[in-house]
Formats: structure tokens, C-alpha cells, sequence
């Protein structure tokens, strides 16, 4: 049982390492707040969705989960044939965009059940311009999906640290990153719409996740009512036992 207990305890572990360690920065998502999902939405149509695909949700589901309605997905969301009913595919061509990007983008349904939200708010913040004059990532090193937020965001640059703690070089850890160049939101403003887009990745990790909070404390409410009147017929059958 001890040794069970240990294999339990390193496999729950593995995500930890894989990520590179240490703790994040908690994301605040919430996704029960439908506004939140919303722009959330219209970030990922306007930043992410000409390269990278959500093929486990369906048009239907922005339209009626959302709120947005069928006229409005698309009106703003859906192009060309596409059908209410599809799901959120792209056209470019895989091919073409591992010529292009050197990788073909990942599909984002489910981005934040393998990364989790809190990955995902400290990635998305955390481009940086390296020496070359390239985007980098600090917390995904050579990622080859360029900074779309720089505009918003501003310019970060990496400040160094040796390992013996005082100023490095490119070779040292990244201690943090250093904002040279401001951009068109600020900061809080800028933390806020990342927020509602991982909000609405995670939604769409599970789109049902919705629905199943919404439900949750009903069936809680009702099992603890029934757990009482189970209680009191339990008490009437016992009552004159001795």
C-alpha cells in the first residue's frame, strides 16, 4: 500500500515538472461569468483563430452557451460555407503553415485541460524580444509562435541573473522581464483580456462545464433534502424499537 501511495504521489507530480517547475501565478478565471466568455471569444477570433483551429466545438455551442445567438456567430465568427453546426476548423493548409511558422499550430480545444489555465495566463504574458531582435517566451523557451499581444502588451525584455545571483548575461536565468517599450493597454487592462480568452479556452476544454455548475449545487440541494427525510423516516421506523 505504501509503495501504491508513492507511485500515486510521483505521477501527480509529473505535471509540475513538465512545466518547468515552480508556481504559477493563479489565473482568476472564471468560467461562469458568460461576459468573461464572451470577449474571451472575440480575442480568440481575432488573435488566434487564423492559426490555430478549436475542431472539438462547434459553432452551435459559442451560439447557444454564450448567449451570442445564431445571427451573431455568423455574422462575426463563421466564413464562407460554413455551417451552424460545424466545428470551428480553419482553412490554412497544414502544410503550408510548417513551411511558414516551422511547425503546424495546435488545435486549441483542449489547451487548457493539457496546459491548465494558470499555464496558459503566465504563457500568454510572458513574450519577451531576445537579442536577436526575436520573440521569445520565458516560461515556453523557443516557442516558435510569435508575441500577436505586442501591441497591446508593449515590448518586454529579459533582465539576467547568474547563478550566484548578480547581473548575467543571455547565458544566465531569466530573473524577470523588464517592459522597454509600452503598449497600448495597461498592464491591468492587458491582464484582464488574457484572462477572458484563457477563460474561454477553458471553456472550451469543456464546453458542458457550463451546464454542470449551473446544475451542481440543485443536486447538491436535493441530496441533502432527501439525506433528511431519510434521516426522519429512519427516526419514525425506530422510534418505538428498543
Amino acid at each position: 500500500m505504501r509503495k501504491i501511495s508513492l507511485i500515486l504521489l510521483l505521477i501527480a507530480s509529473v505535471p509540475v515538472w513538465a512545466s518547468g517547475g515552480g508556481e504559477l501565478e493563479h489565473s482568476g478565471v472564471n468560467v461562469t461569468d458568460i461576459a468573461s466568455l464572451q470577449r474571451g471569444a472575440a480575442t480568440f477570433r481575432d488573435y488566434c483563430f487564423g492559426c490555430h483551429s478549436a475542431n472539438y466545438v462547434r459553432y452551435q455551442r459559442l451560439a447557444d452557451d454564450l448567449k451570442l445567438g445564431e445571427d451573431y456567430v455568423k455574422q462575426y465568427f463563421m466564413r464562407g460555407t460554413t455551417k451552424i453546426g460545424d466545428t470551428m476548423s480553419i482553412a490554412m493548409d497544414p502544410a503550408d503553415a510548417e513551411v511558414w511558422f516551422g511547425k503546424t499550430p495546435p488545435d486549441l480545444s483542449l489547451a487548457a485541460r493539457s496546459r491548465s489555465t494558470d499555464w496558459l495566463f503566465a504563457y500568454m504574458r510572458s513574450f519577451y524580444r531576445d537579442q536577436n531582435g526575436e520573440w521569445n517566451n520565458s516560461i515556453f523557451p523557443d516557442v516558435s509562435m510569435p508575441n500577436v499581444f505586442w501591441r497591446e502588451q508593449g515590448i518586454l525584455e529579459p533582465v539576467y541573473e547568474s547563478a550566484g545571483g548578480h547581473g548575467g548575461n543571455a547565458g544566465s536565468h531569466i530573473a524577470r522581464l523588464e517592459m522597454v517599450e509600452a503598449g497600448t493597454m495597461e498592464p491591468e487592462a492587458f491582464d484582464a483580456k488574457i484572462r477572458d480568452l484563457v477563460a474561454f479556452l477553458e471553456y472550451m476544454g469543456e464546453p458542458a462545464k457550463l451546464k454542470r455548475k449551473a446544475v451542481g449545487w440543485k443536486v447538491i440541494l436535493f441530496l441533502a433534502l432527501f439525506a433528511f427525510l431519510a434521516y426522519l423516516l429512519k427516526a419514525e421506523y425506530w422510534r418505538d424499537v428498543h
